[in-house]
């Protein structure tokens, strides 16, 4: 079968005053999209959005709270969604030790997420959201070593690896919403009630902590903490 995978990332940057990184990936199967993006765009009509109206979890507010609920009971319900986190401590990091910089480092966090998540039997197109402009030959080569860790050398498993903007998407906008909920956690945030309430509403609806690892064998909403101190 051949699967689309959507990521999107928050608090990546180095000296952006946050503990943690979070990443994420939204799966379901190619033949499903289409729908599903449909519906996405019918749960905003039906809260008198837009249907333009761009899903990001920094635009969570009281006024929309039932329109968020909804998001989260939708993911809940699909069986053809699926999702994955990496949350990174980023408070003892040390490049130079290994050699690298922290853009290096943030793709590899990347591969982390990502090689849970492709099988050799099936086929794969991830889309990243763009993080700067830079980044074309960077998701080259996570393609290229995704590929070879399944020893896979003419691109048979991952097709494709790209950046897009998040308006192009609307499950990319739900990769940002369900990152943005797991980060929020990890900070230790308290400053809005709405979100915390929404925090609660997808580790019930998921029956999974936003703040611990998972088994893999979790394939509906899988988490993994990463630590350099490990």
């Amino acid at each position: 079968m051949e699967y689309n995978i959507y990521c999107d990332e928050s608090c990546h940057l180095e000296f952006d005053k946050s503990n943690c990184m979070v990443l994420g990936a939204v799966e379901c199967p190619k033949s499903k999209v289409h729908a599903i993006a449909a519906h996405l765009r019918t749960i905003k009509e039906k809260h008198h959005l837009s249907s333009k109206y761009e899903l990001k979890w920094t635009k969570v507010s009281p006024a929309k709270i039932a329109y968020y609920k909804e998001i989260i009971n939708y993911f809940s319900a699909n069986p053809d969604l699926s999702f994955r986190a990496l949350i990174a401590d980023k408070t003892h990091l040390n490049h130079q030790n290994f050699l690298q910089t922290h853009d290096d480092w943030y793709y590899k966090m990347y591969y982390l997420l990502l090689r849970a998540l492709v099988l050799p039997e099936d086929t794969y197109r991830i889309y990243l959201d763009i993080k700067d402009t830079n980044g074309g030959q960077k998701v080259l080569k996570l393609k290229e070593v995704l590929n070879h860790s399944l020893y896979k050398f003419y691109d048979e498993t991952v097709l494709d690896v790209k950046q897009i903007r998040s308006h192009e998407s609307e499950l990319l906008q739900l990769s940002d919403f369900l990152i943005g909920a797991i980060c929020y956690a990890n900070r230790h945030l308290t400053t809005s009630a709405c979100k915390l309430e929404l925090c609660q509403d997808l580790e019930t609806e998921t029956l999974t902590s936003l703040s611990s690892s998972t088994p893999l064998s979790n394939t509906k909403f899988n988490v993994f903490i990463w630590n350099s101190r490990c």
